[in-house]
């Protein structure tokens, strides 16, 4: 066993002592100061080529990743692995009062011990075996281990036979711009250097999945994650003649109402079952008041997938909006009913038809009816859209079918079905493919190695559940599945555009080994010091150790 405890302990404070929030200033602090403490390595200093920091690509921020690579003398062997983990955390306004302290672990404990605390969290805030602040969990403990492999192997090469590339990357908290970005850096290594990828190990956070959970798990694939979002479009009146108009709230609550929690939509493969959806964004697009009904309504959902393709999941989906919009204007008809007696009125069968639309479908009807004139106004109108700095890519793609709905001769109430965001890939290992029944088979005989050290059970499962960038470095699904993303998602090729042939082309098998801890993304973040100090280097190393030595 590596002796990794300290090293990794100190490293892990001095990552999170840079307050490096995504899409701020400090991502471009925190990949300064990991860059210099490689680059003063001995070993670097010695090949100070194989060390470099990378802006990101077609990004609107100014941000940077960080490459270093340790080449084995033990052999002549171009096996590589790398190692992955993001350097970005998300904001700090959780810790309220405590702001101050949320990148200082010591300090930020002292005083979460006068703080009134859930039991868990304080029993862990009085043991010398939880650390806390933000990014000790998720994921700064993650690249620290690695960091320590690096420093390892830069010191005992003669250990190595293959090669070891380390990856730190910046937004993984928002739009996966780092990993991208890195991609083309990965690529271009494997041609100058020769390498060969066996495999890539991810570092991202691991917790318990239900209360009392012992287990401290290890994924050997990723859910994948989609944005299925829905215009709404009703039909305006005002509200002292209600039943006269269809309200797109009401129709969006509904949608919700079926979609949100509902175990229909959970992708079981392998014995295992996602999250199923939930409704992340809803809304409407009146500006200001007004007493008249809105005229559409925007709602997204998250959307873990495992074996089903993205075409899959648009198909499910317009299924189910067409009961859900069934269901609603059922509702409506009963109530109208009701209120006509009510108001001694006579009943009026009301107009509204269930209408679901892909949003492929009323790009191809509005092509093939106005043709070039079409095209060219959409084309401006995402270039002038482009200025618009304060429209995020969920926005911008609502902002597209909105216009382009102007351009339907049938205005009547409809729901258009889109994806308005990145789609990460799902990753699923398969033990008939070469490269990745070794890598199986390594992290199995790893986790046989090390778990006589540890006192809870290290337990492998297919797939991490929280979603990673593990996604974009692998991808099973084919080109029809792609497809299906860029001709639904109005953003494509403008605000939004993802190179999955880089991904295809590569294609590294990969797992994750993470720190173990409570409460990512939350103000009692925290991290089980004995597993991610010691058991996470360690295991990580036994994974090196089977695949390239």
């Amino acid at each position: 066993m590596l002796k990794s405890y300290e090293t990794v302990l100190e490293v892990t404070n001095n990552l999170v002592q840079v307050e490096s929030v995504v899409n701020t200033r400090g991502e471009i602090e925190i990949a300064n100061k990991l860059y210099n403490e490689i680059e003063n390595l001995a070993y670097f200093k010695n090949n100070p080529s194989q060390t470099f920091i990378s802006q990101t690509r077609n990004d609107d921020i100014e941000r940077y990743n960080v490459f270093a690579y340790v080449k084995g003398t033990k052999g002549k062997s171009n096996k590589t692995v790398i190692l992955m983990g993001h350097i970005d955390t998300v904001d700090i306004e959780d810790y309220h009062h405590l702001k101050s302290k949320a990148c200082s672990p010591n300090a930020l404990k002292e005083a979460l011990k006068s703080e009134h605390l859930p039991d868990l969290v304080m029993e862990h805030v009085h043991s010398d075996n939880w650390h806390f602040g933000r990014g000790v969990l998720d994921m700064k403990s993650g690249v620290a281990s690695h960091f320590y492999l690096l420093k390892y192997y830069a010191e005992h090469p003669e250990e190595l036979n293959g090669n070891l590339v380390f990856f730190a990357e910046c937004d993984e908290e928002d739009s996966s711009n780092g990993v991208l970005s890195g991609l083309h850096d990965l690529k271009r290594l494997k041609h100058e250097q020769g390498f060969d990828y066996v495999a890539l190990i991810n570092s991202d956070f691991v917790a318990p999945r239900y209360v009392g959970d012992p287990n401290r798990y290890i994924y050997k694939g990723s859910v994948g994650k989609l944005l299925p979002s829905f215009l709404i479009i009703g039909a305006e009146t005002h509200a002292g003649s209600s039943f006269e108009g269809l309200d797109p709230n009401y129709l969006a609550a509904e949608l919700t109402s079926h979609i949100s929690y509902n175990p229909i939509f959970c992708d079981l493969s392998k014995g295992e079952a996602p999250m199923p959806p939930v409704s992340l964004k809803q809304t409407d697009f009146k500006p200001t008041y007004t007493i008249q009904t809105a005229l559409s309504t925007y709602v997204y959902y998250n959307f873990f997938i495992q074996s089903w393709t993205p075409r899959q999941v648009l198909s499910l989906l317009k299924e189910q909006a067409k009961i859900a919009f069934d269901q609603a204007l059922l509702k409506l008809k009963q109530r109208h009913k009701i209120y006509c007696e009510l108001s001694n009125s006579p009943y009026v069968e009301l107009p509204w038809k269930t209408r679901v639309i892909l949003y492929e479908e009323m790009q191809q009807q509005l092509v093939a009816e106005y043709g070039s004139e079409f095209t060219k106004h959409m084309q401006k109108f995402k270039e002038n859209l482009l200025l618009d700095e304060s429209l995020d890519v969920r926005m911008f793609s609502a902002k597209v079918v909105e216009e382009e709905w102007k351009w339907m001769k049938d205005k009547s109430p409809a729901m258009i079905l889109f994806y308005s965001s990145l789609y990460s890939p799902r990753i699923d290992l398969d033990d008939s493919n070469n490269k990745e029944a070794n890598l199986i088979h390594a992290l199995d005989q790893a986790i046989k190695n090390v778990q006589p050290f540890y006192q809870y059970p290290i337990t492998a499962k297919n797939y991490f559940p929280y979603v990673c960038d593990m996604s974009c470095v692998s991808i099973n699904d084919d080109e029809k599945g792609i497809e299906a993303v860029m001709d639904n998602n109005p953003s494509w090729g403008s605000k939004h555009f993802v190179d999955y042939d880089a991904i295809r082309e590569l294609n590294i098998p990969t797992i994750n080994i993470g720190p173990y801890g409570y409460d990512a993304h939350n103000r009692y973040e925290r991290v089980e010091l004995d597993y991610s100090m010691k058991i996470v280097p360690n295991i990580t190393n036994e994974v090196i150790k089977n695949l390239i030595n």
